[in-house]
């Protein structure tokens, strides 16, 4: 039935040893350092450089902002997404792959359609939806990530406070020991509060550049025990509590809904499998119409009605706690 030679899997077989074999050396020379060893953003920068200054103008720039700290772009809510996305290329070398990017995809339409619309359509897609939802997506991992390693901070900003110490310190001592994002985040809000900034506009700024629903408390705990005092310390003791039982919760109730996550995307797999098996036993089933334009707009009005059905689906099986 099936016309295959063989060849191909000896390729694979051979395209796939030769990854794990770079991986073993990548793994023997460039990764012998235990992970416990490895530093922050932050720290990395301030090896080379005695100034902090420099150090936080470079984060800043890399980010997204400028010198200052301030939007380099008009579209806030573009720059926003940037900076909360955790890049460190910067908006011109971000720009530029994109744009690279964008030919690439018109040109590889081009060789295989012939069609200049098609072509341009796709390198307008590659060009403004693909990115933002790529930043979506690096920013949710990003804030998955700060979110986990959140009541680890505030766990080290207790011990600081009980030794003894002030706020900004305990803050930088959680900038000198956790990983990145955490790390590079407290340690920029350090350094504006050594240069000049009041500790409640650096949390703000803090805030703006990770998007986490859970630092609005620790800010508000901060301003107000800077103001009017308080047991900050017993504060975000019971903020990690909480913290910490929430996502216990989240754990939780994905482990309740698995099975209907795994339902939903065998459900949403299955019309992609069954066009791609069709393809490869009948060609012809959908060779003979496909020029037909009548055939290209239902299968994309399908599509949309799919992509519709999978957001209901997502919706119902995650809660947002």
């Amino acid at each position: 039935m099936f016309d295959f030679n063989p060849i191909y899997l000896v390729w694979l077989f051979v395209a796939i040893s030769t990854v794990l074999a770079f991986e073993a050396i990548y793994l023997t020379c460039f990764s012998a350092a235990s992970y416990r060893s490895k530093i922050n953003r932050r720290l990395m920068l301030s090896k080379d450089r005695t100034d902090r200054e420099s150090v936080l103008i470079e984060l800043r720039r890399e980010r997204g902002l400028t010198a200052g700290g301030d939007y380099r772009l008009g579209l806030v809510a573009l720059n926003r997404l940037f900076l909360q996305s955790g890049l460190t290329i910067g908006f011109p070398r971000f720009i530029v792959i994109v744009m690279i990017a964008s030919l690439l995809a018109f040109a590889v339409t081009w060789v295989f359609h012939h069609s200049i619309v098609d072509a341009a359509l796709v390198a307008l897609l590659c060009a403004t939806i693909v990115p933002i939802l790529a930043l979506h997506m690096l920013r949710a991992r990003r804030q998955k990530k700060f979110g986990a390693q959140f009541p680890d901070a505030l766990d080290i900003v207790v011990r600081s406070l009980r030794a003894g110490h002030p706020v900004p310190i305990a803050i930088a001592m959680v900038g000198r020991e956790m990983p990145d994002p955490m790390g590079s985040e407290f340690g920029v809000v350090s350094d504006e509060v050594t240069y000049g900034a009041d500790l409640e506009t650096a949390m703000r700024n803090l805030y703006s550049r990770i998007g986490s629903d859970d630092l609005p408390l620790f800010v508000t705990a901060i301003a107000i025990q800077g103001s009017t005092g308080g047991n900050l310390g017993e504060i975000l003791e019971n903020l990690s509590g909480v913290i910490r039982d929430r996502f216990k919760m989240r754990r939780k109730i994905r482990a309740l809904a698995s099975e209907a996550r795994a339902s939903a995307m065998i459900l949403s797999a299955l019309p992609i499998g069954m066009f791609l098996i069709v393809q490869l036993v009948a060609p012809d089933f959908y060779g003979s119409i496909w020029h037909e334009h009548l055939t290209k707009v239902l299968l994309f009005s399908a599509a949309g009605w799919m992509s519709v059905g999978n957001l209901v689906m997502f919706k119902m099986v995650n809660f947002k706690i």
